[in-house]
């Protein structure tokens, strides 16, 4: 868990337009850096030998660091970037390269030929010795391992499907956490089956989100996943279930897993989780009517803010609302608090959301892990009583949402059209 200041957020901003519109009053920026400064900093151009990185440019996907070793994802490559000696230049001494054997079939399909290469998504670290990587490969979603040391590949390639997206475009997550990796991305070709899931472990079973059921996910944009306690977190923002009268309007939430779920029985959620919880982040300005930004764009890891575990976000408004940007913090035992609150529902003659009564949710409570808190009587949830199984797979939605750490956001861009991207360290 690494340290920050309070104040220290840097954030990447993209012009777009301008804008007279000045609601809220905007925070002055700590530190703005101007192009003509950045022109004096290192470049990476990839590969000499790479004529696409001419005409498509790079097409950083993801990035790593272990040590003093960054590993860039992009398309067709893996580069390695030795940070010790980036400071005046950027070069890679060793990168993998891994091109797509279907670029002929997949134009066939009518694919432009330009979303045919194979754009690595996921790049995660397995353990000391092994890296994971998965690529689009021309629609057909791929693995592969690869030794740290010496880039070769460890085995044979497997299947990439729902730990990859088919498109370079499609959004994804991933985290390899005791033993499993964890991903986030659509399952299918045609990106209507989003999923969480769970597989490569040795000890626990594969385990997903049900399939197209709007009450787990509806239309998700996945951002980021952290492996805190006994849970996985995923952040995403998603199509909100409570508001469907005014149309797809986007929430951002926060859901978890816990890390030893096991799946339900062979009557309830068997191969599906039995601790799939969800709630929204509330990053607003209050008053007499509060003014929402509502659309997760980036997250941190977890830092350690006022000594506490945090993680900071940055949020956009609605695509049809006034054009803005804010930054907010989260406490972890704030958010953890929130899904041991109340969860919610819908009336079925009303179409307004009600939490439900704590009366009506069943023993042990859905969503914990066996082996702890009220469940620590059951071995596996495998066990868990039908009652808590289905009660669960009925209502994964809490009812509060996580208030971030200050009333307000720490930092708004709202006085004109410009839009906070990325958190960045």
């Amino acid at each position: 868990m690494s340290h920050v200041p309070f104040a220290v957020v840097l954030l990447l901003i993209r012009c777009l337009l301008s804008s007279s519109l000045v609601f809220p009053k905007d925070l002055s920026p700590i530190r703005t850096i101007d192009s003509g400064s950045t022109r004096s900093y290192p470049l990476f151009r990839g590969l000499a030998s790479d004529e696409n990185a001419v005409n498509l440019g790079l097409d950083f996907q993801k990035m790593v660091r272990l040590n003093q070793t960054l590993f860039v994802a992009a398309r067709d490559y893996v580069y390695t970037i030795d940070l010790r000696r980036a400071k005046d230049a950027i070069s890679s001494d060793k990168y993998i390269t891994w091109k797509t054997q279907n670029m002929d079939n997949c134009a066939v399909r009518g694919k432009p030929l330009d979303e045919c290469y194979n754009y690595i998504k996921v790049l995660v670290i397995k353990n000391d010795q092994t890296l994971i990587a998965c690529g689009t490969n021309s629609f057909n979603p791929t693995c592969r391992n690869y030794k740290i040391q010496t880039l070769e590949q460890e085995g044979e390639e497997f299947n990439g499907q729902a730990r990859c997206p088919f498109d370079a475009k499609q959004t994804n997550v991933a985290l390899f956490a005791d033993g499993n990796l964890y991903s986030a991305t659509v399952a299918d070709f045609q990106a209507s089956d989003a999923v969480i899931y769970r597989s490569l472990g040795e000890k626990s079973p594969v385990l997903r989100t049900i399939k197209y059921d709007s009450k787990w996910l509806r239309e998700p944009h996945f951002i980021h996943a952290v492996e805190y306690g006994n849970y996985v977190y995923f952040f995403f923002r998603e199509i909100s279930m409570e508001y469907t009268t005014l149309g797809k309007v986007t929430f951002s939430r926060v859901a978890r897993v816990c890390k030893n779920d096991m799946g339900g029985s062979p009557r309830v959620l068997e191969k599906y989780w039995t601790s799939f919880l969800k709630a929204r982040l509330n990053c607003s300005v209050p008053g007499d009517s509060f003014f929402y930004f509502d659309v997760l764009q980036s997250m941190s890891d977890i830092l350690t803010i006022n000594n506490r575990p945090a993680v900071i976000g940055v949020f956009s408004t609605q695509a049809n609302s006034i054009t803005g940007s804010g930054v907010c913090a989260f406490y972890m035992d704030d958010i953890e608090k929130v899904f041991n609150g109340k969860f919610k529902e819908q009336k079925t003659t009303e179409l307004a959301w009600t939490p439900i009564p704590e009366e009506k949710v069943p023993m042990p409570r859905p969503g914990c892990c066996a082996g702890f808190g009220n469940a620590a009587s059951y071995r596996a949830s495998s066990e868990f009583p039908d009652e808590t199984l289905s009660f669960i797979k009925s209502y994964p939605l809490l009812d509060e949402a996580v208030p971030s750490i200050t009333e307000t956001p720490w930092f708004t861009k709202t006085t004109s059209r410009y839009k906070l991207t990325q958190f960045c360290r």
